[in-house]
């Protein structure tokens, strides 16, 4: 008798706890679901913050430099900010460009400025020379109040010679079938234009600035550094009008500018707006989506448009 009694209270035991067990179950999903779909939303709201902040904006400022390094330039962060960056990587028009006030648009940024990055510090190696200290050359035998004697003295500018060191040689190695092979004359003479800066007023700034610019244009003309094009420009409504244009991401910044036989290399500038460069008698300035090009002392402003 007893264990007719307990068999069915044993099977309604059973089926009591397959239906609690079964409800605990479907909670447990219900709320896991909730937790993952909350988490996603605080990483979404993270990663907007983190990747669309000021700071964030900043960071990138200082990879892509939209302004001259001397306060002159857009406003970052703000609308005419995020067209040069596109401008200025190459990215501005095409087709797979996000909207500027979204976060993806902050993502796509992002991940080509830390790609173009990865490339520079691999393709970059002698930049490990600036942990050393004093400039390439030995300093025990430079004559006193020379500028050698200037630049043995100052730790900004023998990092720049040792980092100028470091370029020549990696520009050394492309130039070595160049016809005719110009770059070792032309070093010879960028030192003797270096020494005469003892004539400026301000004989350290002018030994700076060229360190700075020497450095960029053998990174620009022997592609050492990342860069963006080329693009083609149509001036003045003309199709046998073209400029191509190769933007370097040296420092200061710098585009390679070729129309027919002629080539220019030019520095950015400063401007109130857009992105202004001048090389020997050449000019080039985007500014809100326009292109003016001068080309030759004394030229006509030719107005250009980007060919898609």
């Amino acid at each position: 008798m007893k264990g007719r009694i307990g068999l069915p209270f044993n099977r309604t035991n059973r089926a009591f706890e397959r239906i609690f067990m079964s409800r605990w179950l479907v909670l447990f999903l219900i709320v896991a679901a909730s937790c993952a779909e909350t988490s996603h939303t605080e990483k979404s709201i993270v990663e907007e913050r983190v990747l669309c902040s000021h700071a964030w904006s900043q960071s990138i400022e200082e990879n892509v430099r939209t302004g001259d390094g001397q306060g002159h330039g857009p406003d970052v962060g703000s609308e005419e900010w995020k067209s040069v960056v596109e401008f200025k990587l190459g990215i501005r028009d095409k087709p797979n460009v996000p909207n500027r006030d979204s976060i993806a648009w902050c993502r796509q940024i992002d991940q080509i400025v830390q790609s173009n990055l990865t490339s520079s510090a691999k393709n970059n190696d002698f930049d490990q020379v600036l942990n050393a200290t004093g400039p390439s050359f030995a300093c025990d035998s430079v004559p006193a109040a020379s500028i050698e004697a200037r630049i043995c003295g100052d730790e900004e500018l023998s990092a720049l010679d040792r980092k100028l060191s470091g370029v020549y040689a990696a520009a050394s190695k492309k130039a070595t079938n160049e016809r005719p092979p110009v770059l070792k004359a032309e070093q010879r003479g960028w030192i003797k234009g270096r020494n005469d800066c003892w004539k400026s007023n301000d004989k350290r700034g002018c030994v700076r600035d060229e360190y700075k610019h020497r450095i960029a244009e053998l990174q620009a003309r022997y592609r050492l550094v990342p860069y963006n094009g080329p693009v083609r420009f149509i001036c003045d409504g003309n199709p046998a009008n073209e400029v191509v244009a190769t933007f370097f991401e040296t420092d200061p910044s710098t585009l390679i500018a070729e129309r027919g036989d002629s080539v220019s290399l030019m520095f950015v500038q400063p401007s109130g707006s857009g992105a202004k460069y001048q090389g020997r008698n050449e000019t080039f300035w985007e500014h809100h989506g326009e292109v003016s090009i001068t080309w030759g002392y004394d030229a006509p402003e030719m107005h250009c448009k980007k060919v898609p």
